[in-house]
């Protein structure tokens, strides 16, 4: 993958790129978490440079598209609720505000990537886009997830410990722009009978 990661030293999950909200926004009605499509592309790398200090590129996000061991799904909301009346990038009315990205190998996994648009921030979109990867993951056989994660990123750090998520190290001066640690977590999958995730 590492000619989709690039500069993984300012990757991470991230949930609040700059700064969260002063205060908890009203959830959003009618999330749809599906699968990512090529057409969504403007709207993914849009919300990709809102959220990090070196993006992936539109080429990166591309060649994840087709891949079996790769899930790119996005979360959409109504274009008004995305504070657009009309947007041409969205269908019937719709505007992504979210992506996540998930690849494993065997039985490993990890999330490379989870991005929500500002605006959107704190209305339980990233925990929808986090718990389908995650039961995405268990159908596919997947019986651990890890990921890293900026150790200011309250927000973040906050969802992962509630869905399950354990520190399991630490990488020292792992990001860049700013300079700061990782803070490297995982989950366990168990699975029922239909390969839901616990």
């Amino acid at each position: 993958m590492d000619e989709v990661v690039g500069n993984r030293r300012d990757r991470g999950p991230n949930l609040h790129a700059t700064e969260p909200p002063d205060r908890p926004q009203r959830p959003v009605d009618s999330v749809r978490i599906r699968p990512a499509r090529t057409d969504d592309l403007h709207r993914i790398v849009e919300v990709e440079t809102e959220c990090y200090t070196i993006p992936w590129s539109p080429r990166a996000f591309r060649s994840l598209l087709d891949r079996a061991h790769v899930r790119v799904l996005v979360a959409e909301v109504a274009a008004d609720q995305g504070g657009d009346t009309a947007d041409r990038d969205s269908e019937y009315g719709r505007r992504v505000v979210a992506h996540g990205v998930l690849w494993h190998i065997d039985n490993e996994a990890e999330l490379a990537n989870l991005a929500v648009e500002r605006r959107h921030r704190r209305r339980g979109i990233a925990a929808r886009l986090l718990d389908q990867l995650l039961e995405d993951a268990s159908k596919a056989g997947v019986e651990s997830v890890f990921l890293e994660v900026r150790e200011s990123n309250e927000a973040a750090i906050a969802l992962y410990l509630g869905r399950g998520f354990r520190q399991v190290g630490v990488r020292r001066h792992y990001y860049e722009r700013p300079r700061e640690d990782a803070r490297i977590l995982r989950r366990g999958l168990a699975r029922d009978g239909n390969g839901q995730a616990d």
